[in-house]
């Protein structure tokens, strides 16, 4: 009776860049519940790499290159999307970005101007995503669904600067949701606990972080990207309907610990 069946809507999933993307994860939870994807990759540098995976579960994959930083890249990713899906009822935004030298070290040495790309590519892009996705979900609804970290509101150390994105992004989360609510589009955000993927490998200190997760949360493990994929799922399907605005927290129970 309540089993996840998304055949007929159409999803764009932003962030797919090899296959240990969240968002591929993402991509292959979807397609399997029937949706008919659309994968925005970043630049030419991974498009192949994107193609190949795309060829691994349809055909009909749609393909499309946006570099976020670009207003009208974004533009016009979303006029491809009309014209080739002609509308969403999904949007996975998983992208995420910060200097390496940034991601490490005092945070008080932070550069302006990674301070401002951190900020831009991570949390900023989700504004013109939901701005240019809204009138493609407005007819029937829709769901839009971006990645957290509890860095948001507590120190990991070497996260830094990708912190404070991703707490200007759970603000963001918020306000979306009550702006675009009254069109029956539905914003939230997974939290995830540690993960491995390309950009986390990066972070100072992550084999530690993802140690202690381990440790410590209640279920003694870390989580999968297939979980993620899973709680995204659920975010993205009508049993979650009445949810929007909401930060879940996908990490084994480790955000309930004080020690």
């Amino acid at each position: 009776m309540y089993g996840i069946n998304l055949e007929g809507k159409n999803a764009l999933i932003f962030g797919v860049a090899n296959q240990r993307s969240i968002a591929w994860a993402i991509a292959r939870a979807l397609h399997q519940a029937g949706a008919r994807l659309a994968l925005a990759y970043q630049n030419e540098r991974v498009k192949e790499g994107v193609a190949s995976l795309a060829a691994t579960l349809s055909d009909d994959v749609v393909l499309l290159q946006c570099d976020v930083t670009s207003d009208e890249q974004v533009e016009e990713t979303f006029r491809q999307v009309q014209e080739q899906l002609g509308s969403l009822a999904v949007v996975v935004h998983s992208i995420a970005f910060a200097n390496r030298d940034d991601l490490g070290g005092d945070f008080t040495k932070t550069s302006r101007d990674g301070f401002r790309l951190a900020l831009e590519i991570s949390a900023y892009s989700l504004l013109p995503i939901a701005r240019y996705a809204a009138p493609l979900m407005e007819k029937e609804g829709g769901s839009i669904i971006t990645m957290s970290f509890q860095a948001s509101q507590r120190v990991f150390p070497g996260y830094n600067v990708m912190g404070t994105a991703k707490a200007a992004l759970e603000h963001e989360v918020r306000q979306l949701a009550s702006e675009l609510g009254k069109k029956n589009i539905r914003v939230n955000a997974l939290s995830p606990g540690p993960v491995d993927t390309l950009s986390s490998r990066v972070i100072q200190g992550y084999t530690t972080m993802k140690r202690m997760h381990a440790e410590r949360s209640p279920l003694a493990r870390n989580i999968t990207q297939e979980e993620i994929a899973k709680a995204a799922l659920f975010l993205c399907s009508d049993l979650s309907s009445a949810v929007t605005g909401t930060v879940i927290p996908v990490d084994g129970g480790y955000h309930i610990m004080g020690i």
